[in-house]
């Protein structure tokens, strides 16, 4: 039987230069890492760095007692920050260390590199604060188009959680702190935001909107001098108990909202007045009407100016659809450029002149005295009785 024969994977021919001390400064970290060799491979546009870690010696990660022994030693695979159009990866030789202190439940461990990658890291240090700056800045899909663009291979997810691995930003305990519920579950499942009024930005959220958690908060971060929330009974008890110097003022919404309250309050109050002022506007605005209109503008309804009005808006937009078609517009572009449907600007096309909307008109029993009405209202015969 013929033996199979193996395809084995070609690996780089590594040279050694003198160019590699030059080379050396592009490393992350040039005092812990010395370059031996570097491969430059066309087809996949990568460069292969051959480094290895010069450190005498390494502190334990436990017991921080310094390690002189070497047990062995192992390679990493490291993606690091692009050169032109090259990809980098850096294949680095670490070591494995005894450590000296008896008492230390680790007998061996791996050398760390802090300037240089995270343990078991796949890429440096400086291409994960690179794709951490790409993810805070644009998010997801927009921060994997930008960082093709850069060369930076890098997915959606992976973008994503190394977001979500970064520690919580340490933020001051602010002089005006606004209070707010926000749904997790609208209807269901309330929490509460707390927001730096000054810096415009939220600090916290809370699980629940009983006062005893706003008021632990509070106890927890002293120093807020000014407190705005809602007409809430138990932001107002927590805020209380957990600020008692603490100013508490109605935030701006529910200002707003006090005094369209209060408008409305006074002018339900004074409707009788507001009536009289109304009745004689209007005998005023019809008296004007019939000696420039005649007894048939006193009987026109709003509705129908209305609809006069639509009609004109309809016939104006028609005339520009068929405008713009003519110079050889696709509908598409027309719908985003006079921001109507696209159905509407086929119906336009089609009808090729305006199309009138059909009207449904229900006979009344009024339509045979209408002569009769018109006479006795232009007469000034007002009260149907």
């Amino acid at each position: 039987m013929p033996q199979r024969q193996h395809q084995w994977k070609k690996e780089p021919a590594f040279v050694s230069t003198p160019a590699t001390t030059v080379l050396a400064r592009l490393l992350p970290d040039a005092t812990t890492l010395r370059l031996e060799a570097c491969a430059v491979d066309d087809t996949t546009t990568q460069i292969t760095l051959r480094v290895h870690a010069t450190q005498t010696s390494a502190p334990c990660p436990l017991c921080a007692t310094p390690a002189r022994r070497i047990h062995s030693d192992y390679e990493r695979l490291l993606a690091d920050l692009p050169w032109a159009q090259y990809r980098v990866r850096l294949q680095l030789r670490v070591r494995k260390w005894f450590c000296r202190n008896r008492s230390c439940p680790r007998r061996i461990f791996t050398e760390r590199l802090p300037t240089v990658a995270a343990p078991w890291a796949r890429r440096t240090l400086r291409l994960a604060q690179r794709l951490v700056a790409l993810g805070v800045a644009l998010g997801g899909t927009a921060g994997v188009r930008l960082g093709q663009a850069w060369d930076l291979a890098v997915s959606l997810n992976t973008l994503l959680r190394l977001l979500r691995r970064q520690p919580e930003p340490a933020a001051p305990t602010p002089r005006v702190l606004g209070v707010d519920d926000w749904a997790l579950r609208k209807g269901h499942t309330y929490g509460t935001i707390l927001v730096d009024l000054e810096r415009r930005w939220p600090i916290a959220l809370l699980p629940d909107r009983e006062p005893y958690t706003l008021a632990t908060w509070l106890k927890t971060h002293p120093g807020v001098e000014i407190i705005t929330r809602d007409r809430s009974t138990k932001y107002a008890e927590g805020a209380r108990d957990g600020a008692p110097h603490a100013v508490q003022v109605a935030d701006r919404w529910h200002l707003l909202k006090n005094m369209r309250e209060a408008v409305q309050r006074f002018l339900t109050r004074q409707h009788a007045c507001l009536e009289q002022a109304t009745t004689a506007m209007t005998q005023s605005q019809l008296l004007e009407q019939t000696t420039t209109a005649g007894p048939v503008a006193m009987l026109s309804s709003r509705r129908a100016q209305e609809r006069q009005h639509n009609r004109a808006k309809r016939s104006a937009r028609s005339c520009q659809v068929i405008e713009l078609h003519q110079q050889g517009i696709s509908h598409k572009r027309i719908a985003r450029t006079l921001g109507i449907s696209p159905i509407t600007v086929r119906t336009f096309i089609r009808a090729g002149t305006f199309p009138e909307r059909a009207t449904y008109r229900h006979g009344s029993r009024l339509d045979p005295y209408l002569a009769f009405v018109h006479q006795r209202w232009a007469a000034g015969c007002k009260n149907p009785l």
